[in-house]
């Protein structure tokens, strides 16, 4: 009998420990408001409280943010201001402005931010000068130099920026062209091996851009590097998904050269919705989610194939996928214990708990969260 007992409690601490997860803080730039604000998570239920926000800057527009993972320094691109302010994050994690923002050169509406894999490295996509501004991190005070030869011609309206795992590959979408434009990343020679060809940090490949869809606009590479997937929000589709509006275009990234080549069957769409304009994987899953704005078949939710073969990289779609709920457009990422989904909206932050075997997503209790004004980009601090 004591032994049951004692078993019981040890089935009852091993469950209640699982369920617990760590606070998380996150911070969120406010387009309309010219500041960024700091957000707190609840571990345990996923609920999100405001916390303390910079001081408004009025005709700046952050919108891209982009975190280093020593917690140091936070960057935003203000898209209305053409420039790049660096944070330093204190103790508490409330910011301050470290400087004065900088401008790159020949950059017009700054839009991505993004640090590369070895965090060496700022990549801010200029939405109006078709460009990629490219900047060195001073890992000890957070500040930025342009690299020679920055910004990079990036086509037509560039937007969203996603590397490789392994950092060799950066892509790019183009809206306005409905296509991807492809680099290979070779860092300075006094960050690390110097990589061919070396005349220059960016280098399209070949074949570059390539055909998306209509509306090209977010992207996400899977944690294998293998594959690229594109969101095309406005792209048609045939019979008999021909009452649904976007689709997803999947690519084979070539691990040598970074050249895309389409995924058999692709591009992949869901069987209802519109719009889909933010992609997300799961972490340690093969789940895919779209997000589109609206609640009617708002939330796509696909798998992987991950074997080795022609169907290899296809995206299947959850038996109940789409789902309608309350979603959005602007964001979505997972919070570091890869429990909770948030997505940004024109209402704030959904978020949402999601089942891991078949990507059933459920909203949580008060969701919405509010922000305020229109969310622009998410990053968690921890």
């Amino acid at each position: 009998m004591i032994l049951v007992f004692a078993l019981a409690l040890l089935f009852v601490s091993c469950s209640t420990s699982k369920a617990v997860a760590p606070n998380h803080s996150a911070y969120v730039t406010l387009p309309d408001d010219g500041s960024v604000l700091m957000l707190q998570i609840n571990g345990t239920t996923g609920a999100i409280s405001t916390g303390a926000q910079t001081p408004q800057v009025q005709g700046t527009s952050p919108t891209g943010l982009a975190l280093l993972s020593t917690k140091k320094f936070l960057y935003a691109a203000n898209s209305r201001a053409n420039t790049i302010s660096t944070f330093s994050v204190n103790g508490d994690g409330t910011l301050r402005l470290a400087g004065t923002p900088i401008q790159g050169r020949e950059a017009d509406g700054p839009n991505a931010a993004v640090i590369d894999p070895s965090e060496q490295y700022l990549f801010v996509t200029n939405n109006f000068s078709n460009n990629i501004s490219v900047f060195q991190i001073d890992s000890g005070t957070g500040v930025l130099t342009e690299v020679p030869n920055s910004p990079f011609y990036a086509n037509l309206n560039p937007t969203d920026l996603v590397f490789t795992p392994s950092g060799q590959f950066v892509y790019v979408t183009n809206p306005g062209l409905g296509m991807v434009t492809g680099f290979v990343f070779c860092p300075l020679p006094t960050s690390g091996p110097p990589c061919t060809p070396t005349s220059s940090v960016l280098t399209q490949v070949s074949g570059s851009p390539v055909l998306s869809g209509s509306g090209a606009a977010s992207l996400v590479v899977d944690s294998s590097g293998r594959f690229l997937y594109v969101a095309n929000v406005s792209a048609s589709n045939p019979p008999p998904n021909a009452n649904t509006v976007g689709n997803i275009s999947g690519f084979n990234i070539d691990s040598g050269s970074g050249v895309l080549t389409p995924i058999n069957g692709s591009p992949f769409t869901s069987v209802d919705g519109s719009g889909p304009s933010t992609l997300v994987i799961a972490p340690n899953t093969p789940l895919v989610y779209a997000m589109t704005p609206g609640t009617s078949f708002s939330i796509w939710c696909f798998t992987i194939d991950q074997t080795i073969g022609p169907t290899s990289g296809q995206l299947v779609e959850e038996p109940s996928s789409p789902f309608s709920l309350a979603a959005g457009g602007l964001f979505a990422v997972f919070d570091p214990s890869a429990n909770y989904l948030y997505v940004g909206s024109n209402s704030g932050i959904n978020a949402y708990t999601y089942d891991q075997s078949t990507g059933t997503p459920t909203i949580l209790t008060g969701s919405p969260f509010s922000t305020g004004v229109s969310p622009g980009k998410m990053v968690f601090l921890q």
